[in-house]
């Protein structure tokens, strides 16, 4: 514990003088360390606010965000405690002791990045178990579990591993480069998303893939080959469906739609392929996605399937169990002719089957679409769209009995995975049907299956009627029309996207939309997952909504019976239940949460205890709290001390209750003080210094006048000193100090009991202007002095302050406006501090917080 000083530091030494310039030189390197510690101090509190409002939970942020803070964190601590030793003569090494023990933990709460222990770059799907999902994805894993352990069929492949993707990485020397640039991103700005996500995706795009990458997947590619057909001849060159396998991916979080996939790829162009999706890690709406589900950066890494590529005659979902409605066990089947990725966008309609899952598998309901488009593949690569025949158009896609195999895969999969399943499957030419992925089917939080029954509203415009709904609820608010994606960078906070079909890039703007809003789309695609992910209520195969709904028309979307009203109604706004995001529940938020835990607490709070001392000290705000309350003594003892020495500091002759001294650092005053070393008013040339003058000698407070005493609050205030112990009776001497220059001001004023620091800049430079204002203390009891320092609070929240109070302390900031406002404050607050003075025996009640603040702003000083 560091004791209370008995000693002289070298300039409190009553015997020795020094030299004007030694002073002058002296007092600088002291008040420049006092000043870089407020910064510090200011910038750690802003900090502390910002980390406490993230721990909220209601507001996104990643990894670079919590490292970030805690470096900066750190950095402005560690600056107090080493300002506040050059201040002192080095009188608190423990300081950094404590620090560095704080510090060390800190690191240890963030975590370093995983280690990756597989060697193989590749791996084929039979040597591949759910057990090796760190190393190959959630979409490769559970591939491998239905084929060796469901024996279910799977199209022939294999997977590029994660460790790949770190050599990647690696060899380009990529791996802090995205880390800055992540750490650059306004997770609330989709604009600023964009660019990042560009700037990655441009390194990735145009970075080297090392040779021995290549070469793994080429032999695996060959072995795949083989495997297909030994019938085939060996220079045949099955082409391949390349798609995301990312850590994370098919798994709690579904990530549906965020990461890329190319299918139809060709043997000379897989490596290239790969840089594609590895790329898409970074997309704008991945990056959106991880940021909302608190998903650790560091811990992302991207594995690729690789699959056969199956010329499908028919694909589609299929859900284990109804994905709307909890009470609802039937297995939902999907399907369109062709290839899938128009299933799961949304784009067409698809045929639906509702199964039973009692042992005969009935089939409940058949729903058949009008299906006038599928897609193919090229022969020169990639997809293309062609008509569907017409006589084929609005038949089934699948028999009945195809119906009957699709639903027992479904069964079995759930019950080897223990969760409903989100499941994709394709029919081949050859009439196989074949499972391309199963994943955890999202189910909406069981409260949220309470649907109402919402009959007609009357007295409002019917825009939708009937349309599917993909994420039950109701919300409100101005429709805004979405076709590019510069449309949703633009889209404002609390609107309604309207669409002409829907899309995963829409999570984007998820966590700012009230409703969503779709011409077409199905309730199995990947959109309607993210919609029922992200709690929002959303409609799909809304027939002529972009057509009856413009941007900027107020509306509300009842999700729950598939209408749109125009106008707000009240009625279904009432059935409205609050959106949580469950960001407390993620990886990066418990990560803030161990961090914060070692920087918000605030443990020191009375610095007249015995363990206000730096071992206390258990997390960051005890140590900028101790530094900060030390730093005034420390500041006062060299003003004593530069005082004490004629010819630096002057006295200043003013007819104003306090024994001032000023300190000139340049500009501060128009000409030397006299004989006496006093200084006048009029020479003051200091612009913020003769503005806070100008309120102490304001014609109100030169007229001597006694204030009116309530004698409860007397006797209080004598007791109070009375029964206070010795060493806790902390009575500050009478001198008052500023420290100036022509646009600076610094100013301590100690009287009675309590002291208050201004610390302020004026000038041309808008950015540049400040005030901080700090009052403390008084002679009463702790309630009387909070009542006094909240009185405070309330005229300097009226004049435009941002105001903190805690206990018998008051700290109020203004910052970037013009010389000539600072000015008016700074008057304002010369007078608010003579008003307050010996306030403690008025504050005896709580209406006396009101009453004072009331009298000052209106002018009545003398509270008459």
């Amino acid at each position: 514990m560091v004791k209370k000083r008995h000693w002289f530091p070298f300039w409190k030494s009553p015997k020795k003088t020094y030299s004007k310039d030694y002073l002058s030189s002296f007092f600088r390197f002291k008040y420049n360390s006092f000043k870089m510690l407020l910064e510090s101090n200011s910038e750690l509190l802003k900090i502390l606010t910002d980390l406490e409002e993230k721990l909220k939970g209601r507001q996104v942020f990643g990894m670079s965000y919590v490292r970030a803070q805690s470096i900066k964190a750190v950095f402005h601590t560690l600056r107090m405690a080493k300002n506040l030793n050059d201040l002192s003569n080095n009188h608190y090494p423990t300081l950094f002791l404590v620090l560095e023990n704080i510090n060390g933990k800190i690191k240890e709460a963030l975590g370093a990045e995983q280690e990756i222990t597989v060697t193989e770059l590749t791996l084929p799907y039979s040597q591949i178990t759910a057990e090796m999902v760190d190393w190959v994805g959630g979409k490769n894993a559970n591939l491998g579990e239905v084929q060796s352990r469901v024996r279910l069929p799977i199209p022939e492949g294999f997977a590029i591993t994660t460790r790949a993707y770190h050599l990647f990485l690696e060899h380009n020397d990529l791996r802090a480069e995205i880390t800055r640039k992540l750490s650059e991103i306004d997770p609330n700005n989709a604009k600023s998303i964009q660019g990042i996500s560009e700037d990655i995706q441009r390194l990735l795009l145009t970075a080297v893939v090392p040779l021995e990458i290549e070469e793994a997947i080429l032999s695996e590619y060959r072995k795949t080959r083989e495997r297909i057909d030994r019938d085939q001849p060996a220079e045949s060159q099955p082409r391949m469906a390349m798609r995301s396998s990312a850590i994370g991916e098919d798994s709690e979080l579904s990530f549906a739609g965020q990461y890329r996939s190319v299918l139809n790829v060709p043997p000379s162009k897989l490596v290239e392929t790969y840089k594609l999706i590895v790329a898409s890690l970074y997309t704008p709406r991945a990056i959106s996605y991880r940021l909302n589900k608190g998903i650790r950066d560091e811990e992302m890494a991207m594995s690729v399937a690789c699959l056969e590529m199956v010329e499908s005659v028919a694909s589609g979902i299929i859900y284990s169990r109804n994905p709307v409605n909890l009470l609802d066990n039937s297995i939902m089947i999907n399907a369109l002719w062709g290839l899938g990725p128009y299933a799961v966008e949304g784009r067409i309609i698809p045929d639906t089957y509702t199964v039973s899952k009692n042992g005969s598998l009935e089939i409940l309901v058949t729903a058949i679409s009008n299906k006038p488009v599928q897609l193919v593949m090229n022969p020169e690569g990639g997809l293309i769209e062609v008509p569907v025949p017409r006589e084929d158009q609005e038949t089934p896609c699948l028999s009945p009995g195809e119906v009957t195999i699709l639903a027992d895969y479904a069964i079995r999969l759930e019950e080897h995975f223990q969760t409903p399943q989100d499941i994709e499957w394709a029919l081949d030419k050859k009439g196989w049907l074949l499972v391309l992925q199963s994943r955890p089917l999202h189910l909406l939080q069981a409260e949220k299956h309470a649907t109402p029954t919402v009959p007609l509203i009357q007295g409002y415009p019917l825009l939708v009627d009937k349309a599917a709904v993909a994420s039950p609820g109701v919300g409100w608010g101005p429709a805004f029309q979405v076709v590019s994606d510069d449309d949703l960078n633009q889209f404002p906070e609390g609107a309604v996207l309207i669409a002409k079909h829907s899309s995963p890039k829409y999570v984007i703007i998820m966590k700012k939309t009230q409703a969503i809003v779709a011409d077409s789309g199905s309730v199995t695609g990947h959109m309607a997952s993210l919609a029922r992910e992200f709690g929002v209520p959303t409609l799909l195969g809304a027939k002529g909504a972009t057509a009856n709904i413009p941007s900027g028309m107020e509306i509300t979307v009842d999700a729950y019976s598939g209408k749109v009203y125009q106008g707000k109604v009240p009625e279904l706004i009432a059935l409205q239940s609050p959106r949580d995001f469950h960001l407390q529940e993620t990886p990066v938020y418990q990560v803030l949460r161990k961090v914060a835990d070692l920087i918000v607490p605030l443990n020191l709070l009375d610095p007249k205890a015995p363990n206000f001392a730096p071992e206390f000290c258990r997390t960051l705000h005890d140590v900028g709290r101790l530094v900060h309350e030390f730093s005034y003594n420390e500041m006062f003892n060299l003003g004593d001390f530069v005082s004490d020495n004629k010819g630096f500091a002057f006295k200043l002759k003013a007819k104003i209750p306090l024994d001032l001294f000023v300190i000139d650092l340049g500009g501060g005053v128009i000409e030397a003080a006299d004989k006496s070393h006093k200084v006048t008013v009029d020479r003051i040339s200091s612009i913020p210094f003769k503005a806070l003058l100008r309120g102490m000698t304001h014609e109100a407070f030169q007229i001597p006048q006694v204030r009116p005493i309530q004698l409860k609050g007397f006797f209080s205030v004598m007791s109070e000193q009375m029964l206070r112990p010795p060493q806790a009776t902390e009575r500050f001497g009478d001198r008052s100090y500023a420290i100036i220059s022509d646009k600076y001001l610094n100013f301590s004023s100690r009287v009675g009991y309590h002291y208050s620091i201004l610390d302020c800049y004026c000038g041309q430079t808008i950015n540049k202007n400040y005030i901080t204002f700090s009052f403390k203390g008084g002679a009463a009891d702790d309630l009387r002095r909070n009542r006094r320092v909240r009185a405070i609070a309330l005229v300097l929240e009226a004049l435009d302050f941002v105001v903190d109070v805690k206990g018998d302390r008051v700290n109020a900031r203004f910052q970037k406006y013009d010389c000539p406002l600072i000015e008016e404050k700074l008057d304002q607050v010369g007078r608010l501090l003579l008003y307050t003075r010996q306030m403690d025996m008025l504050m005896n009640n709580e209406e006396s917080v009101e009453a004072v603040a009331k009298h000052f702003l209106e002018g009545n000083y003398h509270y008459e």
